[in-house]
């Protein structure tokens, strides 16, 4: 399907303040950027760089006063999330080399605690996608998923011990249990198509039969309609824009998805 996204921020800003903004979705296996308008007002120099995950990002300051930050984008997405039951462990060392930093704990995926949490959930599954595919079942049955719940981001161990979360922390509940089982597992933030309440949007992929696999403990079916902006180990790694200085927040932040032709 093409869909095209659109994210629309306004900030008040007192003084000049560098900004690390992540808002360009890239081509890829999963999806074809065929458009795209990034526009600032005012108008000041960028600089893009790709960080260590190939995420596109751009580096600026913004001037005191209001500042606008517009970006849309044409995507060709899968109308179908891919699914494979059966699709084996991969054993570490055939690992790609890009994919093993995947395998550690991260500052809000603590997966050194879950081990024996993960083995009880996925016990009697077959090693690799068939184990993912019971802790997004677990996941959907047990935390209860409540947009808005959470401003700032918790980690796994709290989600699992408050048993409620937004998008982005039943993604690090996820990834810390499939990196306890040696299963290479990232963040995704992003967007979705038919989002309710609509806004950014955050799942995880799970590496797994010689390729990265979508879920998302957040929807009843994993379904298509997803534009991945940026990639990482956890929440830290893919915040959709940074300041440096006093803290700035959006005066107005606007997200919509729409489907544009078949």
């Amino acid at each position: 399907m093409w869909l095209r996204t659109i994210c629309d921020l306004k900030f008040n800003i007192t003084m000049p303040i560098p900004f690390v903004l992540m808002l360009r979705p890239r081509s890829g296996a999963q999806q074809w950027i065929a458009r795209e308008e990034y526009r600032l007002e005012p108008s000041v120099p960028v600089l893009e760089f790709t960080d260590d995950y190939g995420n596109l990002c751009q580096r600026l300051i913004a001037p005191a006063d209001a500042f606008e930050v517009y970006t849309s984008a044409e995507v060709m997405t899968a109308d179908y999330i891919d699914q494979a039951s059966g699709a084996p462990f991969v054993e570490i060392q055939n690992l790609p080399d890009a994919v093993l930093s995947y395998l550690l704990p991260s500052r809000y995926c603590e997966s050194d605690r879950f081990h024996q949490m993960a083995s009880e959930i996925t016990a009697g599954q077959t090693p690799g996608y068939d184990q993912v595919a019971a802790i997004l079942r677990w996941l959907r049955d047990t935390i209860n998923y409540s947009p808005g719940s959470s401003e700032i981001p918790i980690s796994a161990a709290e989600v699992n011990s408050r048993q409620v979360g937004v998008c982005r922390e039943l993604a690090h509940l996820g990834i810390a249990l499939c990196r306890s089982l040696s299963i290479p597992a990232r963040m995704v933030v992003g967007y979705l198509h038919q989002l309710q309440p609509m806004d950014l949007h955050a799942w995880f992929e799970a590496y797994v039969g010689g390729r990265w696999y979508t879920f998302d403990a957040t929807q009843a079916d994993l379904k298509g309609g997803y534009v991945a902006v940026g990639y990482g180990r956890d929440a830290a790694d893919v915040v959709l824009y940074n300041q440096f200085g006093p803290a700035v927040y959006p005066a107005v932040q606007s997200v919509r998805v729409e489907r544009i032709r078949c």
